[in-house]
């Protein structure tokens, strides 16, 4: 058989339709694997100091939900390469993803899981289950991991609303594609340690997605505090992080308006306390 490109329009379409695969990396893998990204691809040397990096992504449950920030920075070595990278992706109405290590490899990884979700909706005519969700995305880490050992390293966090437990659910992944399943919040990139001690101090059960909110803009100011390759809110270019928070309403991303309303929240507080709340000793 010749090519996927000879085959005519119509063929190809019924291919398509009707190929009983739910998976549309599996579908492109079966008929055109050149297109699915890094499949043949062998770098001669290590590129991962050359390309720019995503960094810090913060993610805690709330009231009926959760809650995801990253902050805007990318960078290649000790350079800034993009001041107001987007870092936060809606991958169905109940989910999201945040990308942390090769800024261009997480961003193909995102759109394609969206697509891979989007199409085990139409073909199978429901939506997988959270825990299908989380194991699709880590099949996805782990048929990069060739590119990975060359440096192209993508870690996500994976967040989503679970209808069956009517609250937040967060999965963070391995380079080898492991997923984890992390209890109230977890934080990923370079900044992590830093975010992850902040959030530590400052989470609370339960509490409502404004308060967690403002929870995860104070753990990122305390990321870029100590980590350079974190961005905090940069004031004079008014870029702020993005934040999303997905309950049983759907994914909702904070418009710049209302992010920008809590990180003034947060600046204000921290003028007279530089090293940010404290958390009450029990």
């Amino acid at each position: 058989m010749g090519s996927h490109r000879d085959l005519p329009a119509g063929m190809v379409n019924h291919i398509f339709t009707n190929s009983g695969i739910s998976s549309f990396t599996e579908f492109v893998g079966s008929y055109a694997p050149d297109l699915l990204p890094g499949r043949n691809e062998t770098l001669a040397t290590p590129v991962g100091d050359h390309v720019p990096h995503a960094t810090t992504i913060v993610a805690a449950t709330c009231a009926g939900g959760v809650v995801m920030a990253g902050d805007r920075r990318a960078t290649s070595g000790n350079i800034i390469s993009q001041r107001d990278m987007e870092k936060v992706f809606r991958t169905d109405d109940y989910s999201c993803m945040g990308i942390a290590g090769a800024a261009s490899t997480g961003i193909e990884m995102a759109r394609l899981y969206r697509v891979e979700l989007e199409h085990y909706e139409k073909m199978e005519g429901r939506t997988l289950s959270v825990a299908g969700k989380a194991n699709r995305l880590a099949t996805m880490i782990r048929g990069n991991l060739g590119m990975a050992m060359q440096g192209l390293v993508v870690v996500p966090l994976f967040a989503a609303y679970d209808p069956e437990v009517d609250g937040g659910r967060i999965f963070g992944y391995d380079v080898g594609g492991g997923p984890y399943e992390q209890q109230q919040y977890h934080s990923i990139g370079s900044g992590s340690i830093f975010a992850r001690g902040s959030l530590k101090k400052l989470y609370r059960e339960n509490a409502s997605p404004e308060e967690i909110i403002l929870v995860l803009i104070n753990a990122l100011y305390d990321a870029a505090d100590d980590d350079s390759a974190t961005g905090g809110p940069d004031v004079t270019r008014r870029i702020w992080p993005v934040v999303a928070q997905i309950t049983a309403d759907g994914f909702h991303r904070l418009s710049d308006e209302e992010v920008g309303g809590h990180v003034q929240t947060v600046l204000e507080t921290r003028m007279s306390s530089p090293d940010g709340p404290v958390a009450p000793l029990r």
